[in-house]
């Protein structure tokens, strides 16, 4: 062998090495946190054996003797799986990122401890039973022995951004309260941007953007009505739309749930289903679990990742489910500052200190930076988050009201019948939820579990803060909250929808969903006598636009009317014309319809708003929609004329054509002139993206990022796939989990979640339900013992 070939071959060999060495190096980062499902090992505080089968998606079933051992191994369970996800959670609620993702988010940290979650938390757990505090103890201690034990074999995500994680603590657990309360809450995100239409475009036309909740006629609580006559309290009667300056969401959240009684009932018992709708990405949101003390609790559904107790499941009783009652609870208030001290304000004619906090934050390379944090009697001081200059703007949020959502889902857990169901709802406040519920004794029934603010007015636009006269007087009483019980139509739903009829005395929101899904799932339920299991599984997938239904006519007439069509267009037409309204992915007419309807709004919008604005605007997704569906139903509207064109008057009939036509240049571009090649599912994606993937080359080496998944459904349809109108058409969120629980045999009771048990990527069970989810297709959910057992694919034996 010649030299250079001698050297060539040992460059090579020592290439591989070095190949070789950091795949292994790489291998083991990613594969090191990965838990054993199996055998037996001893953990501390178990007072007997504690018992953990898992079945074939890994998901958790735990049998022990007395509730300490329970938790505890729940603790254990949960942290082997979705420990950094837990750790993520609690840093968000504590404002503490910056540590690990770097300074730059210290915005974030500063607003969310502006939120004072950990307040709240210590105020809740103050007043919480031994029972609930021991059970959160051994939940704390489970996942701290897990931590202790594991600090050598952490998940990736540890090694990545470099740090290991702080013991759990019980009220780390009671913070996702102040999480959940603030990822549901209706009035953040909006206010400052109609205030700015306002200032530019005047009252009226920003009116036309609000919804006049009193023409929307599907309601929750059908046939809910309540007497005040012979009480004292002073309730606040539905009004006119007024011109708003602040009303919103911070992210849509849309969630179905429905029941059906015996008599519509294949089986002859009730059944009951609940699919969640909450942003996609992964690890998911909910931790699959299934949880039993022999003789005592056998309950199964979902936990959030750092919470003990099943947040909507059933257990041999009763079952339940959950979608956002959309309550306007929080309200804003311009303050008067003493100018000659900035930490003061008025309020009824005298200075009042504002609490005020200096807030260290740390970054993740050792910076320090100290921002100061001003409260009034009502809330933080938010003008800084929220871009206004020169105005303070104070904020009430329900998240910082008492409520203890934790009595409630460990209440929940344990409840037999509708009274202590009931009982276990009334401290549902700061997450406000319709909670459906079904019994084996054959009873339905759901509940408005919702803390409702009484106050002067309907809480919209920026109060006066100098005076206590539009201050919270109390909360709606439970008992006067809208709920049915076994209604004559056998039925229960509800889908975001207005709660409740116009002659509910009370305020509870202008910012419902509108009625689409609603009334798709009503019609669904009424079209069979009796409906089954496979029915329900049908109708969570259901892609049937009833807002194609009503819009449709109207667009048809609009372009049937156009004579210059080109071939591209008639075509496009053509789909539309023929087309069943089904939001399919192999098909175009969806693809058209989305496409059009992002042209309509632009065309009619984005002349008054101009760029900045208008971006702004779409990026809220609820108001668009009104303003919208406002104009549609009035048949046109000032906002129709282009104000760019001042020869001509524009209408509605003219916007929808020229949407039409930016539509069809649009899909053209992007899929080719042939409109029989257009697919929907080709646009309209779904990827779920993990917290550190935004890095594509740590993307590319974990595979923490899963997808894209070609999917139908949209925001209007039952079987959801909803995306930011500023970015479409990838998916951003839909239904985080379907459910669907059986009474007559709780063994027949069928689930799936988009993702997987797992919070590790390198696992196996990260996102292998995903494509089953995808499909539509389900799982079981056994809880009866001989079949957990016979299914079970691990056991795990937990020693004292």
């Amino acid at each position: 062998m010649s030299r250079t070939k001698k050297i060539t071959v040992w460059v090579g060999g020592v290439l591989l090495v070095v190949v070789l060495v950091a795949w292994a190096f790489i291998h083991n980062i990613a594969v090191k946190g990965l838990p054993d499902y199996n055998g037996e090992l001893k953990l501390t505080g178990l007072e007997n054996a504690v018992t953990v089968y898992r079945d074939a998606h890994a998901i958790p079933h735990i049998y022990a003797q007395n509730e300490n051992d329970l938790y505890r191994a729940v603790g254990y369970t949960m942290a082997q799986d979705r420990l950094w996800q837990m750790d993520l959670m609690r840093r968000a609620t504590q404002g503490r990122l910056s540590e690990i993702f770097g300074i730059d988010l210290w915005k974030t940290d500063l607003q969310m401890r502006s939120l004072r979650i950990t307040d709240k938390s210590a105020m809740v757990w103050d007043s919480t039973s031994a029972d609930l505090k021991t059970a959160a103890q051994a939940f704390a201690e489970g996942v701290n022995t897990y931590i202790d034990s594991h600090l050598d074999k952490l998940p990736v995500e540890f090694t990545l951004l470099g740090y290991e994680p702080e013991h759990w603590e019980p009220q780390h657990s009671f913070n996702l309260i102040g999480y959940m309360a603030w990822d549901l809450t209706l009035p953040w995100s909006t206010e400052v941007v109609l205030a700015k239409l306002t200032e530019k475009l005047g009252a009226e036309m920003v009116q036309e953007l609000v919804p006049n909740i009193p023409d929307y006629e599907s309601v929750v609580y059908d046939g809910f009505h309540l007497d005040l006559s012979k009480t004292n309290i002073q309730a606040a009667l539905w009004e006119a739309t007024q011109p708003l300056y602040d009303l919103g969401l911070e992210v849509f959240q849309g969630s179905n749930n429905w029941a059906v009684a015996g008599e519509k009932s294949v089986t002859g018992q009730p059944i009951l289903a609940n699919d969640m709708h909450l942003g996609l990405f992964a690890p998911g949101i909910w931790y699959q679990m299934h949880v039993s003390i022999p003789g005592k609790l056998n309950v199964t559904g979902l936990a959030l990742a750092g919470a003990p107790f099943i947040i909507a499941g059933h257990n041999d009783a009763i079952a339940w489910g959950m979608t956002n009652v959309m309550v306007d609870d929080m309200d804003f208030y311009e303050e008067k500052i003493n100018p000659d001290n900035p930490n003061q304000y008025e309020f009824n004619g005298k200075w009042v200190d504002m609490e005020v906090r200096d807030e260290v934050i740390s970054g993740s390379k050792g910076e320090k930076r100290t921002e100061t944090l001003r409260f009034t009697h009502r809330g933080p001081i938010i003008s800084a988050f929220k871009g206004i200059p020169n105005r303070a703007v104070s904020m009430r949020w329900i998240g910082n009201e008492y409520s203890n959502e934790v009595r409630s889902v460990y209440l929940l857990n344990r409840a037999r019948n509708w009274d202590d169901f009931t009982n276990a709802a009334r401290t549902f406040i700061s997450v406000s939820q319709n909670l459906v519920y079904a019994d084996v004794e054959g009873n339905i029934g759901l509940y408005c579990s919702a803390g409702i603010p009484i106050r002067k007015g309907d809480g919209l636009g920026i109060k006066p803060g100098w005076t206590s006269e539009y201050d919270w007087q109390r909360m709606v009483p439970f008992e006067q909250q809208p709920h049915v019980y076994n209604p004559p139509e056998g039925f229960v739903s509800s889908a975001n929808n207005k709660s409740a009829a116009n002659d509910y005395p009370y305020y509870i929101s202008h910012w419902f969903d509108l009625p689409h899904r609603i009334d798709r799932i009503r019609e669904m339920l009424r079209d069979k006598e009796k409906l089954s299991i496979e029915d329900f599984k049908e109708m969570h997938a259901d892609n049937h636009s009833k807002l194609v239904e009503e819009y449709r006519p109207g667009v048809i007439a609009a372009l049937t009317a156009l004579k210059d069509l080109n071939s591209t267009e008639e075509a496009a037409l053509a789909n539309l014309d023929s087309w069943n309204g089904n939001m399919e992915a192999d098909a175009a007419a969806p693809a058209i319809w989305e496409q059009w309807y992002l042209e309509l709004m632009k065309n009619i919008f984005h002349d008054e708003m101009g760029d900045s604005l208008y971006k702004e605007f779409i990026n809220q997704r609820l108001s668009p929609k009104y303003g919208i569906d406002h104009i549609w139903k009035m048949g046109n509207s000032i906002w129709c004329d282009d104000v760019n064109t001042p020869a001509v008057i524009e209408d509605l009939t003219t916007n929808i054509q020229h949407a039409f036509r930016a539509a069809v240049v649009k899909l053209s571009g992007e899929m080719g002139a042939n409109v029989d090649g257009w697919k929907w599912g080709d646009i309209h994606k779904l990827t779920l993206n993990h917290p550190v993937g935004s890095m594509k080359i740590l993307d590319k080496i974990f595979n923490l990022n899963r997808g894209p998944y070609r999917v139908g459904g949209s925001y209007h349809t039952v079987g959801p796939y909803s995306y930011n109108f500023n970015r479409p058409y990838d998916v951003t969120d839909g239904a985080s989990h379907r459910h669907i629980f059986s009474t007559a045999n709780w063994d027949d009771s069928q689930t799936i979640i988009p993702t997987g048990e797992s919070g590790i990527p390198a696992s196996p069970y990260y996102c292998d339900q995903t494509q089953n989810y995808v499909n539509n297709v389900y799982h079981n959910d056994f809880v009866t013992r001989d079949l957990v057992e016979k299914n079970a694919k691990f056991t795990l034996n937990l020693q004292p």
